[in-house]
């Protein structure tokens, strides 16, 4: 897949306008009282629709292009969360992201700072991802994977596998019988 190609210098003034919108928005749930209804609010009020129900996003949060972001049911992302999400970035059902892990959808062209290649993220049902991982543009993380803490991935991880290092490496799979109840 090649990296869709995106010129800062290019949006529009309705595209600013929303990306200052989404950035007052982090602001504010960065600085109200979790797990209230104030903050469950500011949370819809970013997502949308894209937030699934009993998901929860825990401040503080950093990112981008918070619109192209959708979240699946029963998802826990933790603090200090960087979702840079131009590229976009699918989170599906009863996924958990432990504290200051990075989703990277898009990065800068290395000659033209102001371009940014994207590519989507895509982390499938019961996915974990430890503590500080980073996951890097265009990478899927298969079901019920795990990712470990501190783990910079730039490859594909599959259902059940355990990724671990830098870069990340497969270091097992996990038993697909013992999900199945």
């Amino acid at each position: 897949m090649d990296f869709e190609r995106v010129d800062m210098r290019e949006m529009t003034p309705e595209e600013l306008i929303e990306a200052n919108e989404m950035a007052q928005i982090v602001f504010k749930i960065n600085h109200t009282m979790p797990n209230t209804d104030e903050y469950n609010n500011l949370l819809k009020e970013l997502l949308g629709a894209n937030l699934g129900e009993n998901s929860m996003v825990m401040a503080p949060i950093a990112g981008a292009a918070f619109d192209h972001i959708k979240i699946g049911n029963n998802v826990y992302i933790n603090s200090n969360s960087l979702l840079m999400a131009r590229g976009g970035i699918t989170i599906e059902d009863d996924v958990m992201l432990a504290a200051n892990v990075q989703l990277l959808s898009n990065n800068h062209d290395e000659y033209d700072r102001q371009v940014l290649l994207c590519k989507p993220i895509h982390i499938k049902k019961g996915a974990w991802i430890g503590a500080g991982a980073s996951i890097l543009p265009g990478v899927t993380i298969g079901e019920y994977a795990i990712v470990g803490a501190g783990a910079i991935v730039t490859k594909d991880v599959g259902d059940y596998q355990v990724a671990v290092g830098v870069p990340a490496k497969i270091v097992k799979k996990l038993d697909q019988e013992k999900f199945e109840k």
